[in-house]
């Protein structure tokens, strides 16, 4: 298990701010003032990284945590920090606090660009919104962590009429940011096959 890794680098970066892990990627990810910027995984520290900072991981010979999600690998931007590296705690906190303060900037950049109310994302209204809120998914973050198929199942558990899956294809053009006729019929197989 991760624990000693983990908590050792919680004490480690508390002077970027207040510091908790969430179960994240197969692993735990690490939030200084509900922004990630590492993770801990196969008892290893990853430190999140622009492509700056990838260029000069790479160059090291870092490699970035991949992790499957529905039997796909997905490459992550976070780096597996090397053993040498992490007993140098001056250089880890360094290095954390520049990936803490390009993550809160991207964050800062996307909440700018991005709607707040579910009613404002494509294929959604105001009425989907209520069923949402009905189902206890009161935002557009809490709509992008269950995914469109918990949504959907949130949202049939709680509406007293049947619900068409015309609503699961729009939920997921919502999350994605595209017309729900764009969803194409692969995605919406899998939707449907993780939806028995």
């Amino acid at each position: 298990m991760d624990k000693p890794i983990l908590k050792d680098s919680m004490r480690l970066f508390e002077p970027l701010g207040r510091i908790k892990s969430r179960s994240m990627f197969g692993g735990f990810g690490i939030f200084a003032d509900e922004t990630m910027f590492a993770l801990v995984v196969h008892n290893k520290l990853h430190i999140r990284a622009d492509s700056a900072l990838a260029a000069q991981f790479k160059l090291q010979g870092f490699e970035p945590y991949v992790y499957q999600k529905r039997g796909f690998p997905v490459v992550t931007k976070y780096f597996a920090l090397s053993e040498e590296w992490y007993n140098d705690s001056e250089k880890t906190l360094q290095i954390g606090r520049e990936a803490h303060t390009q993550a809160q900037q991207e964050k800062s950049v996307q909440a700018e660009t991005k709607p707040t109310r579910i009613k404002d994302l494509p294929n959604l209204r105001l009425a989907t919104e209520r069923m949402l809120k009905k189902a206890g998914i009161d935002n557009v973050e809490q709509l992008e962590e269950a995914g469109s198929v918990e949504a959907y199942k949130a949202i049939r558990d709680t509406h007293s009429s049947d619900v068409s899956l015309e609503l699961l294809w729009s939920l997921e053009g919502a999350i994605k940011g595209t017309h729900w006729s764009v969803v194409p019929q692969t995605r919406r197989e899998e939707l449907l096959s993780r939806l028995q």
